[in-house]
């Protein structure tokens, strides 16, 4: 059975353009190295916003060498790139946008939900490509929540959605370069379960909510808090805590055992390649959003 190996969190928020009050849990300056192929965690919010005409959110901005996962809890969020790529991320939905070779993208509110206001919480990871797929051709993949396979856990514990990879006979709908298991799950207060994952691959364990949620027989990861679990082991428990249902995040895969060298929006193999990605996105050859079809606003 795996153990808990350490915990990291970040309780200091910072703003990301107007619209997004996130916690950098992790960076590829940091934990990326035991953890590949995640390079970052953003976590936003939980937040409450006013009802607004305003448009909320990050203008374009460019990315190249890794692909980012948006997960939304709650409020929307409106996605458009200059691959062509696009559309609104809704709760339950999920973005996975392949960055690669390198594009611009923009990153706001949803028009209805800004006009209404409410909660507003959301999940942006960073995933690494092999050195081979580094500069294929950018992609975008919308998965919405009805193609996420849903996982009844053992003896009514709970649910696990399927976002990418494979457990307990369901696999998830999400193209992915190397092999990684994401998984939105659902424990009930004082409940426990069981997760089998490959020998040898990355293992890390985000609370959202819930209070304590313990790993093994004494391992505590917090909420808003990441929990690193050793690789070696195929299996882990989780256990919420007595008096709240836990929403937990699973991350895992297949280490890629490459240099990770990043700096601002680019994550490459050398400095060389940075710098020649910001070469090629200052001479416009990451494309541009003003020749793609506009947005709803």
């Amino acid at each position: 059975m795996k153990k808990l190996l350490k915990t990291q969190r970040h309780d200091t928020p910072h703003w990301v353009g107007n619209g997004f009050p996130v916690r950098p849990v992790f960076g590829y300056n940091d934990l990326a190295h035991s953890i590949s192929p995640f390079l970052l965690m953003d976590y936003a919010g939980p937040a409450e916003f006013t009802p607004t005409e305003e448009r909320r959110g990050v203008g374009e901005h460019p990315h190249r060498g890794f692909e980012t996962v948006t997960i939304v809890y709650s409020g929307e969020v409106e996605h458009r790139d200059s691959s062509g790529g696009g559309g609104i991320i809704r709760p339950g939905d999920v973005q996975w946008m392949t960055a690669a070779g390198g594009l611009v993208h923009e990153e706001f509110h949803g028009k209805e939900y800004a006009k209404k206001g409410g909660k507003f919480e959301m999940v942006q990871l960073w995933v690494n490509l092999p050195r081979k797929d580094k500069m294929t051709k950018p992609r975008y993949q919308g998965i919405p929540s009805a193609k996420i396979p849903v996982v009844e856990l053992p003896k009514g514990a709970g649910t696990a959605r399927i976002i990418a990879g494979n457990f307990s006979g369901k696999t998830g709908p999400t193209q992915t370069f190397s092999p990684i298991n994401l998984w939105d799950i659902r424990l009930k207060k004082g409940e426990s379960a069981e997760f089998q994952v490959p020998e040898g691959h990355t293992a890390t364990v985000f609370v959202l909510e819930g209070g304590n949620v313990t790993v093994g027989d004494d391992g505590k990861i917090s909420p808003a808090e990441i929990g690193v679990l050793e690789t070696s082991g195929t299996s882990f428990k989780l256990t919420a805590s007595k008096d709240q249902d836990a929403t937990l995040l699973f991350l895992g895969g297949e280490p890629l055992n490459e240099p990770i060298v990043g700096y601002g929006p680019f994550v490459m193999n050398s400095p060389g390649e940075i710098r020649q990605a910001f070469q090629d996105f200052e001479s416009g050859k990451m494309g541009s959003l003003e020749k793609i079809a506009g947005s709803e606003y």
